[in-house]
């Protein structure tokens, strides 16, 4: 991340920290993550050395209060008109943290800590908000739907693009922002993440939502309820889901005042940014202000024109350029110009002849625009209290988290010394420019090495994408894998001591299951049709938050009863264990790479996952079965896979679904050349699970490392 991209607000971090592969988020010290999080709260001071309990009793409390204030709000609308624009203001000004309700809780899972109790709860919290198993029906996604329903959805999707809608305070966007940055740092901040989380669902629906009614959109409230599960839910959620990751986070040192920490501060943030709503909110009930207003953001571009139009002695562009600033002065000039009658909006020049498809504004304003305007020309003559717009709650948005930072000292500030090393820290969620920059350049290479060829090795995906998708091949495929293993149904099985090695050189690799999905955590993509059934297969490796069924956890107890005691995973010791070789880490590492960038390497992370999940169902699995068995082992772990992965309503059957739909989206049909070459990437993808291993396989593995390098 250079200078020029450096966020300075909160509206730009926002912008910056809902993209998937997000740069940069290491570089503000923890510290100075802390010491914003203590001053926000400082401005609270009944919060102060507050327990949890207390803290949860105060935000019910509060929030009971402020709905009455909206609702004492909307009384004051004197018609449709009125109720319109304070709802549509509403959901804009909760729209950044609507739309990513849930997202700070993406990160808390890694490989790392596939198999801790504290992650699994905090994986299954965030399964319930992004909707698992079903294409956009995270709770952003519900808002998003919302937004559609008052038409103002313009800048709705991606959340990254809210940042562009002026219409949305600046202060809105801070504590959206401050949390998405914490759930970046996770082995920092996951006990605040958690506390400023039970805050959000203790206060259920935003209060500013009680001037919008729901009624015909679609939407229920649960959805908009962080502390309720939701009705069509496939995993409970809301509060109690919330309460059981906090228990599951234990009773370390300082834990409790962390929690207490992060609900304080969310607290105090939630009290800030509503009271300016509000004010905004009763300032846009005035229609002078909501002339102003829109003025102001029509003034920067209108002030290059109008240079000959003198308006109560002045050109109008000197009008325009003070407006952008200060618009009323503008407002009251033209009040008393020939260009409006008071009370007589369509016998005002500035409403008909100048606007009209002969007049010298044509299209310059909108409809709403028009309508803002007749409005206030209506209400004239009359007092209107004028509020500077500037003031109107759009304070304390500066983010200054970023300024005169290096990067954070974690991770040592050096890329990985071997393999091992790359294995133990690409397990955790860490985006250290250093670390990062090596994953880029193993993927790839890895990915050269699988194109390596390709034309001529026979992959058993077709050579073009066929039309009618991919599940009649996958049939075809199984059929292949069960014609195998009856045919090496004779051959002898493994002795118990190749079997148990075997074994135990997969491990760092099994212990990883699903670790090339990480990526797909990510809010966006976990709920998007190509990516949700990516996210519950990852969902389905860590056991769906169940430590019976959590796939590294099962391996681990297959490699104990062979009487192997391994290390935790994340741990450095694993990685340097002796009796690991060192071959035994090329694949896993790849795979921890290649998750790091859902985006980059989309279309290869599912061809990779198809291959892996078409790997052994209906045949090795089996052969594994009969060895283990045969041996008085388990055959649990290879039970579950050859039934979970199935080809019908299983992982490889989501596997290909969601590659076609990725081809029927990444390139229309009659783009040939775009479509032909995101298929090859899928093809090179599917093979990189078994590359070539030769002399010229590994130089062009080289040769594309090399090129990955920036200059």
């Amino acid at each position: 991340m250079n200078a020029d991209t450096v966020p300075s607000t909160a509206r730009s971090a926002y912008a910056l920290l809902t993209e998937p592969e997000c740069p940069g988020a290491e570089q503000p010290l923890p510290e100075r993550i802390r010491q914003q999080i203590t001053l926000t709260a400082s401005g609270a001071n009944d919060l102060t050395g507050q327990p949890v309990e207390a803290l949860r009793e105060a935000a019910v409390e509060w929030a009971a209060v402020e709905r009455a204030r909206f609702q004492a709000l909307a009384g004051h609308a004197n018609d449709a008109v009125d109720r319109q624009l304070l709802a549509q203001g509403a959901v804009l000004g909760c729209a950044p943290l609507g739309l990513v309700s849930g997202a700070w809780l993406q990160w808390l899972s890694s490989m790392a800590t596939a198999d801790a109790p504290a992650a699994l709860a905090a994986l299954t919290l965030y399964a319930s908000d992004v909707g698992v198993g079903r294409p956009r029906d995270a709770r952003g996604g519900a808002y998003a739907q919302l937004l559609r329903a008052l038409r103002v959805a313009e800048h709705a999707s991606p959340p990254a693009r809210l940042a562009l809608d002026l219409r949305v305070a600046d202060n809105a966007f801070v504590l959206p922002a401050l949390l998405l940055l914490m759930g970046r740092r996770p082995d920092e901040f996951h006990a605040e993440i958690l506390g400023a989380d039970l805050c959000l669902r203790e206060v259920g629906v935003l209060p500013a939502l009680e001037l919008v009614d729901l009624t015909g959109t679609g939407i229920e409230a649960a959805d908009l309820d962080a502390g309720r599960s939701r009705a069509h839910g496939a995993v409970p959620g809301g509060l109690p889901a919330a309460e059981r990751a906090l228990e599951a986070l234990g009773d370390a040192p300082n834990t409790a005042a962390r929690v207490a920490a992060g609900f304080r501060w969310a607290l105090a943030s939630l009290r800030t940014w509503s009271e300016g709503l509000l004010v905004r909110l009763t300032s846009a009930l005035d229609p002078a202000h909501r002339a102003a207003q829109m003025l102001r953001a029509r003034a920067r571009e209108g002030s290059v024109y109008h240079r000959d139009y003198e308006l109560a002695g002045r050109p109008l562009s000197e009008w325009l350029r003070e407006a952008t600033n200060s618009p009323h002065a503008l407002l009251d000039a033209l009040a008393t110009s020939k260009l409006i009658r008071p009370g007589e909006p369509e016998r005002s020049p500035l409403l008909n002849g100048l606007v009209g498809d002969r007049g010298a504004m044509f299209r310059i304003f909108s409809r709403t625009d028009l309508e803002i305007l007749a409005s206030w020309i209506r209400s004239l003559p009359g007092e209107n209290q004028q509020t500077p717009l500037e003031n109107l709650g759009n304070n304390d948005a500066a983010f200054p988290l970023w300024e005169g930072t290096g990067a954070a000292p974690a991770e040592g500030g050096h890329s990985p010394v071997d393999l091992r090393d790359a294995y133990a820290r690409l397990q955790r969620r860490s985006q250290a420019p250093e670390l990062t920059a090596y994953a880029r350049t193993y993927v790839h290479g890895w990915l050269g090495r699988a194109a390596h060829r390709i034309a001529r090795a026979g992959v058993p995906l077709p050579e073009q994408w066929p039309a009618e998708g991919l599940r009649p091949w996958l049939a075809d495929q199984h059929d292949r894998h069960a014609d195998e293993f009856e045919g090496a149904a004779e051959e002898e099985l493994p002795s118990r001591e190749h079997l148990i090695s075997s074994t135990v050189q997969l491990a760092p690799l099994t212990m990883i299951d699903g670790a090339w999905l990480q990526g797909f955590t990510d809010y966006e993509l976990a709920s998007s049709e190509v990516g949700f059934s990516l996210f519950e297969t990852y969902w389905d490796e860590l056991g769906n938050g169940r430590a019976d069924l959590n796939h590294p956890l099962i391996y681990r107890q297959l490699v104990e009863s062979m009487g192997i005691e391994l290390p935790p995973t994340g741990s450095v010791e694993f990685a340097r264990w002796s009796g690991f070789e060192d071959r035994s880490f090329e694949l896993p590492v790849f795979w921890l790479s290649l998750g790091r960038f859902p985006k980059t390497f989309q279309p290869e992370i599912l061809g990779l996952n198809l291959a892996m999940e078409l790997s052994g169902v209906g045949g090795s699995y089996r052969r594994a079965r009969l060895s283990l068995r045969a041996h008085g082992f388990s055959t649990r772990f290879v039970d579950i896979h050859n039934t979970i992965d199935n080809v019908v309503t299983g992982h490889s059957a989501w596997a290909a679904d969601s590659i076609d739909s990725y081809m029927t989206t990444a390139a229309p049909p009659a783009d040939t050349s775009a479509r032909e070459e995101a298929w090859a990437r899928v093809r090179t993808g599917y093979r990189a699970l078994n590359p070539p291993s030769g002399w010229f396989a590994r130089r062009a593995q080289r040769r594309a490392q090399f090129a990955s390098r920036p200059l």
